[in-house]
C-alpha cells in the first residue's frame, strides 16, 4: 500500500513540475488532481494510523505471549516438581509393597507352621481318642470271667510290689489268696496252671522268716539307757572338795592335832581318788564336758541304728552297729557292763532285717499270657476227642 501512495505522489509532482505540458489541460483537471491528492493524503494518514494500531496490537500481543511463555515455564517447573513427587511416591509405594510382601510371606510361613502343628496335635488327639474308644469297646465286650481274671492280675502285681518293696509278708499272702479266689470264681480252665503256681508262691512266702522289729527296737532302747552306766577309760576331773575347817595360823598345833589332820586328809583323798586298771594307755586327762560328749556320741550312734531298723535298711543297720562297736572299744572301759553291752550288739548284728524274698512274678507272667494258656488247654481237650473217634 505504501508503494502505491509513493507512485501517486511522484505523478502529481511530475505534473506540477511540467507546467508547460499541463497548461494545455483545463482547470477542471487541476482541481480534480487536488481532490485526488487530498484523498490520497487522507488514505496515507489513515493507513499510517492503521499501521500504528497494528504495531501497538502486535506489541501488546508480544507482551501477552511473553507472559504466557513465562507462565508456561512456571507451569513446566511445577509439572516437573509434581513428577518428581510422583516418582518419590512411587518409590515409597514400591518399598511398601515389598515390605508388605515380605510380611505376608512371613505370616504365611507362620500360618503354615501353626496349621501343621495343629494338624499334628489333631491327629495325635484323634489317635488317642480312637485307642480309648477301642479300649472301652474291649472293656464293654468282656464277660464276668474276663473281669475276674483282670482283677486277679491286679492282685498279683500288688502282691509282688508289697513283698519286694516293703517286705510286707502278710499283705502279700492275702493278695495271693485273693487272686486265687478270683481265678476260681472265673471258671476259666486255662487258669488252673496259674492257680497251681500261686499255691507254690504262697507256700514260699509263708516260709520266709521275718525279724522281730519290735524286739530289736526295745533292745536298742535298753542299750541307750545303759549308756550312762558305761565308764570312760580316760580320767577326768571331778568336783573339788571344799574345806570345812579353816586352819588358823595363830593357834599353835601339837603332835596329836597334826596326826589327826593327816588321818582326815588321807580319808578325804581315798574318797576322791579311785584306782583302776586300764587296758588302754592314758594319754591325757579329759574334762567332764568331754566325757559327756563321748557318751552323747554313743547315744547318737544308737539312734542311727534305730533309724536303719525302722527303714529296714540292712546295709545302714550293719554299718551303724559296727560304728557303735568301734566307738565303744576306743573310749570305754572293758568292765562287766561294757561286755554285756557288746554282747547285745553282736547279737543284733547277726539279725538280717530283710530276708531273701522268693520270686512270685511267675504267676503274674502266666496270667498275662492267658491267651496262650487257653490255646494250649483247647488243644489238650481236643486230643482225647480225636483219640476217641
Amino acid at each position: 500500500m505504501g508503494k502505491t501512495v509513493a507512485k501517486v505522489i511522484e505523478n502529481i509532482t511530475e505534473q506540477v513540475t511540467t507546467p508547460k505540458k499541463k497548461e494545455r489541460k483545463s482547470r477542471s483537471g487541476v482541481w480534480f488532481g487536488l481532490v485526488i491528492l487530498l484523498i490520497i493524503i487522507g488514505l496515507a494518514g489513515a493507513g499510517f494510523l492503521l499501521l500504528q494500531q497494528l504495531r501497538d496490537k502486535q506489541q501488546d500481543f508480544g507482551g501477552e505471549l511473553n507472559k504466557d511463555s513465562q507462565q508456561m515455564l512456571e507451569l513446566t517447573k511445577q509439572i516437573s516438581a509434581y513428577q518428581n513427587q510422583l516418582v518419590a511416591i512411587q518409590n515409597q509405594l514400591t518399598s511398601l509393597s515389598s515390605e508388605v510382601g515380605s510380611k505376608e510371606s512371613n505370616f504365611q510361613a507362620k500360618l503354615n507352621e501353626l496349621s501343621a502343628s495343629h494338624s499334628e496335635r489333631l491327629e495325635n488327639t484323634s489317635g488317642r481318642i480312637n485307642e480309648s474308644i477301642l479300649r472301652i469297646q474291649r472293656q464293654l465286650g468282656k464277660t464276668r470271667g474276663d473281669w475276674l481274671v483282670a482283677d486277679a492280675e491286679y492282685l498279683l502285681s500288688v502282691a509282688s510290689r508289697r513283698l519286694h518293696l516293703m517286705g510286707d509278708v502278710d499283705t502279700t499272702i492275702e493278695a495271693l489268696k485273693a487272686a486265687d479266689q478270683r481265678l476260681r470264681e472265673s471258671g476259666d480252665t486255662a487258669a488252673f496252671k496259674v492257680r497251681g503256681q500261686i499255691t507254690k508262691e504262697i507256700a514260699a512266702v509263708q516260709s520266709v522268716k521275718l525279724a522281730d522289729m519290735v524286739g530289736i527296737y526295745s533292745t536298742l532302747e535298753m542299750l541307750e539307757e545303759d549308756v550312762a552306766r558305761l565308764n570312760v577309760f580316760l580320767p577326768y576331773a571331778g568336783k573339788g572338795q571344799t574345806p570345812t575347817d579353816n586352819v588358823s595360823t595363830a593357834k599353835p598345833l601339837n603332835e596329836s592335832d597334826i596326826n589327826a589332820k593327816l588321818d582326815n586328809a588321807l580319808i578325804a583323798i581315798e574318797g576322791i581318788v579311785t584306782v583302776r586298771r586300764l587296758d588302754n594307755p592314758v594319754t591325757s586327762i579329759i574334762t567332764p564336758e568331754q566325757k559327756a560328749f563321748i557318751s552323747e556320741q554313743l547315744s547318737t550312734k544308737l539312734v542311727i541304728v534305730k533309724l536303719a531298723l525302722v527303714q529296714q535298711d540292712d546295709a545302714l543297720y550293719q554299718t551303724s552297729i559296727n560304728d557303735v562297736l568301734q566307738w565303744l572299744q576306743a573310749n570305754f572301759t572293758k568292765d562287766a557292763v561294757y561286755k554285756q553291752f557288746v554282747l547285745e550288739l553282736e547279737r543284733l548284728k547277726t539279725i538280717q532285717l530283710r530276708s531273701n524274698f522268693p520270686d512270685i512274678s511267675q504267676s503274674l507272667k502266666m496270667l498275662r499270657d492267658i491267651a496262650k494258656l487257653r490255646l494250649e488247654t483247647d488243644k489238650a481237650l481236643q486230643q482225647p476227642d480225636a483219640q476217641a473217634e
